[in-house]
């Protein structure tokens, strides 16, 4: 039965491990959560009365709508409703619309999910962005080749972590990349080939609560591609400081407020930032769990209260500015695949603090994105070039064996 006296939230989650412990990031707000989750994740919710969870096939908006209306009618009303994994935050905010209920709304949400969107909303505020092209069913590749040039960046306009991404070097490779595409998912855009630096934190009304800076060691991209993606925290300094300021103006022309964030920025080789894309989300990878780790603050958590209009659980707390760093690494490429034996860097490579890695017989089949990888390393020391040093050596020194597996029973 609903309690008068306790807010109702509801929670969309498609997260199996420690990520999908929702009580722990409103542990000290007393509060009643109901849940959809994907079927099979039940048990990563920890302890939870049964009947406020409901299991679905899918998390699109048609699935949810009936569990969550019965949820609401045996639970009482939802005072807000969250979803932390990008896949999500614009399903949230329909369902908050839907639902009557507070927290930050779809056009709000669209301005973080859509890349035509953010990037439309950014140039009319005279912040650079790459040149870009909106497709439609009547768009040509004349026009294409016209208003962008080659080589171009073809993305859909909503998907996360390079998913769907290619980088198309002329018309006729772009002919043959559109065939079949529903092209008004995706957009084009200038392809831009130089440093490419993330900033991750918290906006509170309107101003940094916290905020870092990292630089990329390969791309979400090259990911994709088979090669292994780190990341490395900027010392202070001038670089620094101007990627923060430029990723704060950038939040504010997109219409965030409060709320969590990751912002990727492309540096030109003759020193100027671009926007790339945002999220209003923690970032994925490692990001949460090194800045958890040495920095004192927990993105997932703060981006669940945020949303839900909780007073944020770092309010008042002095950050760590630690250097610190990470790495995965991809899968294999023929897929699937099960590991044969992996090696350990934890003891050979001093700055790596932790590591998460498969164990023989472990199975990969190309859909673990960046948490269910051959490897996740988390790295410590006294500076960014350091750290730097250590990552890409775990990048070269780092084993893992495969062998194939025959899909067919």
């Amino acid at each position: 039965m609903p309690s008068p006296a306790r807010p109702h939230y509801l929670v969309i989650n498609r997260y199996d491990d420690s990520d999908a412990e929702y009580f722990r990031y409103c542990a000290d707000h007393p509060c009643d959560l109901s849940y959809l989750t994907l079927n099979g994740y039940t048990k990563a919710l920890g302890p939870v009365e049964p009947g406020r969870i409901r299991a679905v096939p899918d998390l699109q908006p048609a699935t949810l709508a009936p569990p969550a209306r019965a949820l609401a009618e045996q639970y009482g009303r939802f005072h807000g409703i969250v979803a932390l994994s990008e896949y999500d935050v614009l399903t949230a905010a329909l369902m908050r619309e839907e639902f009557g209920t507070p927290g930050p709304g779809a056009d709000l949400v669209r301005a973080f999910k859509d890349k035509v969107v953010m990037k439309d909303r950014l140039a009319k505020r005279g912040l650079p962005v790459p040149r870009f092209m909106e497709l439609g069913a009547s768009t040509t590749i004349a026009e294409i080749s016209a208003g962008i040039g080659f080589p171009l960046v073809l993305k859909p306009r909503a998907e996360a972590g390079s998913v769907g991404v290619r980088i198309i070097s002329g018309e006729e490779e772009l002919v043959a990349a559109l065939d079949g595409l529903d092209v008004t998912a995706f957009e084009c855009e200038e392809f831009i080939s130089t440093e490419i630096y993330h900033a991750d934190g918290v906006l509170s009304e309107g101003e940094r609560h916290f905020l870092s800076v990292s630089g990329y060691l390969n791309t979400p991209l090259d990911f994709l591609r088979g090669k292994p993606l780190g990341s490395v925290t900027l010392d202070p300094g001038p670089l620094r400081d101007e990627i923060g300021e430029f990723a704060v103006a950038c939040l504010k022309a997109l219409g965030l407020v409060t709320g969590c964030f990751h912002v990727e920025v492309i540096r030109q080789p003759d020193g100027g930032l671009v926007f790339l894309e945002a999220g209003m989300r923690a970032g994925g990878a490692e990001v949460p769990y090194i800045h958890r780790d040495l920095h004192g603050i927990d993105l997932m958590t703060e981006s669940f209260r945020t949303v839900l209009g909780i007073p944020l659980l770092s309010a008042g707390v002095r950050f760590g500015d630690a250097p610190a760093g990470w790495v995965v690494m991809p899968e294999p490429d023929r897929r699937p695949s099960r590991v044969v034996r992996r090696s350990a860097m934890v003891d050979s490579v001093p700055q790596v603090y932790a590591e998460v890695l498969p164990e023989p017989g472990e199975i990969f089949d190309g859909t673990g994105g960046y948490f269910h990888v051959p490897g996740r390393f988390r790295l410590a020391g006294p500076d960014e070039r350091g750290i730097r040093a250590a990552a890409r050596r775990v990048m070269q020194e780092y084993v893992v064996e495969f062998e194939p597996v025959d899909p067919t029973p």
